[in-house]
C-alpha cells in the first residue's frame, strides 16, 4: 500500500521521533493501509540511537519512513528549531491535507507548529493529556500541541472532559498505545530473566538533571534490590548522564535498552515496576504488573485511581517501601479506562471521512 500511496497527493503525513510514538504509529499505519489512506511518515531523528529507533521499526513491522530528517540531540530551543526548519521543507514540497502528530516529546510539537503555521490541518493523537506540571518539557508540548491542532483524539474520558475545561473539543478514541500493546503482548514472548525481579527505568527530565534527586532514586532503587533482584534498561539519556553511577551497579543489573517486545515480557513478568515513564505506567497498569512512578505527579491519573500505580517522592525509603508494597498487594480489578483496542481505526476512520 504504501508504494502505491508515495504519489497520491494531499495525503496524510505522520511525524513521529521518539520510541513511545514508533508504537503508537504501528496500529494507526495499519488502520490507514486498511482502508486505503495515502499516506507518509517523518522521522525527525530525536531518538537516533539504534536501540531507540531503528530497532522498534523492525520489531513493530513499520516499513522504513519516508523522510528521517536526523535532527540527533540538542536544548530543546535548538532540537525543536532545528525539526521545524526541516518538517517545513517536507510539508512545502509534499503539500499533505492533514498532518498527524503524537503524544508529548519535541517532535510532536515542531510538527504542529510547522503544520499550522503553513496553514495545514494537525491531528493530535493522544490529546488532552495533562499533568499540570509545568516543569516538565513534555507538559509545555502537550498544552501548545493542543492549541495549535484542528483535531483532538483522546485516549481516556479524562482526556476529554480536560481539553473541554480549555475550551477545546475532543474525539474520544481510546488509546492507540493500547491496541499496541493488545496485538503484541499476544504474541507472548519470552523474557531472559526469570523471576522473581522488579523493572527499573529513569529518564525523564525532572529527575535526571538534578545529580541530587537521581542518586537518592538510585539509593531507592539499590535498597529495593537487597529484597527483591532489580533489573535497569538504561535509557542513553541516563547512561550518559550517570556512567559512572550505573558502572557501579550497588546491586542492580543495568542492562541495555531492550526491544519493545522484549520490554512488554518484563512488564508482563514483573513484581512491581519503578518508573518515570508515562507509557511504561500505562503498560504497567493495563499488564496488571504494580507500578511506582517518581515524580510527583502523572498524566495518568487513572493508573492511581484504580490502585495500580503509586506516585513516590524521589527518598530512598519511600521508594523502597512502595515498591515492595505495591508489589505484596497487586493490581486491584477496575475498569479499563484506555478503550477496547480500536482506537486507530476509530482515528483512520475519523481522517477517511473527513480529508478523503
Amino acid at each position: 500500500m504504501r508504494e502505491d500511496t508515495k504519489k497520491a497527493p494531499g495525503g496524510v503525513i505522520h511525524v513521529v521521533g521518539a520510541r513511545p510514538q514508533f508504537i503508537k504509529l504501528a496500529p494507526v499505519a495499519e488502520a490507514f493501509t486498511s482502508l486505503g489512506i495515502p499516506f507518509k511518515v517523518i522521522h525527525t531523528g530525536q531518538h537516533y540511537d539504534f536501540a531507540m529507533s531503528d530497532v522498534h521499526f523492525e520489531t513493530l513491522g513499520l516499513a522504513r519512513p519516508d523522510f528521517h530528517l536526523g535532527i540527533g540531540s540538542s536544548s530543546h530551543a535548538k532540537q525543536t528549531a532545528r525539526m521545524l526548519e526541516a518538517i517545513e521543507e517536507v510539508l512545502l514540497a509534499e503539500k499533505p491535507a492533514l498532518v498527524l502528530v503524537y503524544g508529548d516529546t519535541n517532535s510532536t510539537l515542531a510538527g504542529a507548529l510547522a503544520a499550522v503555521k503553513l496553514g495545514v490541518k494537525v491531528g493530535h493523537v493522544e490529546a488532552g493529556v495533562r499533568s499540570f506540571d509545568r516543569s516538565m518539557p513534555e507538559e509545555i508540548n502537550r498544552v501548545l500541541t493542543d492549541r495549535a491542532a484542528d483535531h483532538h483524539f483522546c485516549p481516556t474520558a479524562n482526556a476529554v472532559a480536560l481539553l473541554a475545561r480549555e475550551g477545546i473539543e475532543g474525539v474520544l478514541t481510546g488509546d492507540v498505545m493500547y491496541d499496541a500493546l493488545l496485538k503484541f503482548s499476544a504474541l507472548k514472548v519470552p523474557q531472559p530473566y526469570g523471576r522473581p525481579f522488579a523493572l527499573a527505568t529513569i529518564h525523564r527530565a525532572e529527575n535526571t538533571n538534578d545529580r541530587s534527586r537521581f542518586l537518592a532514586i538510585w539509593e531507592g532503587l539499590t535498597l529495593l534490590a537487597r529484597d527483591l533482584p532489580v533489573i535497569f534498561p538504561v535509557h542513553p539519556r541516563t547512561g550518559n548522564m550517570y556512567p559512572e553511577v550505573i558502572s557501579s551497579s550497588g546491586g542492580l543489573q543495568a542492562i541495555e535498552p531492550v526491544s519493545y517486545l522484549t520490554m512488554l515480557a518484563m512488564v508482563r513478568d514483573a513484581s512491581c515496576i519503578v518508573t518515570d515513564s508515562g507509557g511504561v505506567q500505562k503498560e504497567a497498569f493495563l499488564l496488571k504488573c504494580p507500578c511506582v512512578t517518581v515524580r510527583d505527579t502523572t498524566e495518568w491519573p487513572e493508573t492511581v485511581e484504580a490502585g495500580g500505580n503509586r506516585l513516590v517522592a524521589a527518598e530512598p525509603r519511600l521508594i523502597r517501601r512502595a515498591a515492595l508494597d505495591m508489589a505484596g498487594a497487586g493490581v486491584p480489578e477496575a475498569q479499563n479506562p484506555f478503550g477496547d483496542g480500536r482506537a486507530s481505526m476509530r482515528v483512520a476512520r475519523f481522517v477517511r471521512e473527513r480529508f478523503l
